[in-house]
């Protein structure tokens, strides 16, 4: 399975299919690729916030993909006329070759109208993919929960997918005790440097983790491609 980072929380996984998860493309300063260039099968939304749904429905309009997502964001996005599919909190799916399950997570999510008015869209979530015999767990925005220990119980993840960012979400220290409780082979941390509030030093975070725990951290730049 090839993983490549478009920047922020947004990564595509391409193996059997193809998958794009929280397609902020346009308006993110770390991203170079264009909306118009990405054709996918799937696209998978981990919450209703501006920095990760971004280009859900232009994408899914241009590539014919399915957004899969929680009923409310699913629902939300379906009134564009776009392919999609429904799941909630601890449901799984096939998608062809790719099993999807939806995971807890930590945050909010809604999307705010330019006259203020704000869309609730369900809970929060995050995503255990199962695919090409490799599993991926993307986190989504989170802060840290006991809970994140029954991921790593129930199957090796193969490559965990964190925010380090802090402020909105999980900061390092938080995100290396997620990675003891979770137990993944592989970690890319992601949600930092996109914005100055966001800041934290990738480096740092790597030496923490493989010290104290037998994880490896991969740090990628937007663009940056890891086989998995």
């Amino acid at each position: 399975m090839k993983v490549t980072f478009m920047g922020h929380s947004c990564f595509l996984l391409e193996g059997e299919t193809k998958i794009l998860i929280d397609p902020f493309i346009t308006g993110n300063p770390m991203t170079k690729i264009k909306p118009e260039d990405i054709n996918v099968d799937l696209i998978l939304v981990t919450h209703g916030h501006a920095d990760h749904m971004g280009d859900t429905v232009a994408i899914a309009k241009s590539s014919g993909a399915t957004i899969v997502s929680v009923f409310e964001l699913a629902s939300y996005c379906a009134q564009f006329g776009v392919q999609t599919h429904a799941m909630h909190i601890g449901g799984s799916n096939r998608f062809g070759p790719v099993q999807v399950k939806l995971i807890p997570a930590l945050h909010g999510s809604g999307m705010v109208d330019e006259d203020g008015t704000i869309h609730y869209l369900g809970n929060p979530c995050g995503f255990v993919i199962n695919l090409d015999g490799k599993t991926v767990y993307h986190s989504g925005d989170t802060g840290l929960f006991s809970d994140m220990g029954l991921i790593g119980k129930r199957q090796p993840i193969d490559l965990a997918l964190l925010p380090i960012g802090d402020n909105f979400t999980m900061g390092p220290d938080d995100a290396l005790e997620a990675v003891k409780l979770i137990k993944p082979s592989v970690v890319i941390p992601m949600h930092y440097n996109t914005w100055p509030l966001i800041a934290q030093n990738p480096e740092e975070f790597k030496q923490d983790v493989e010290k104290e725990t037998p994880a490896r951290v991969v740090i990628m730049q937007p663009g940056d491609s890891y086989e998995l």
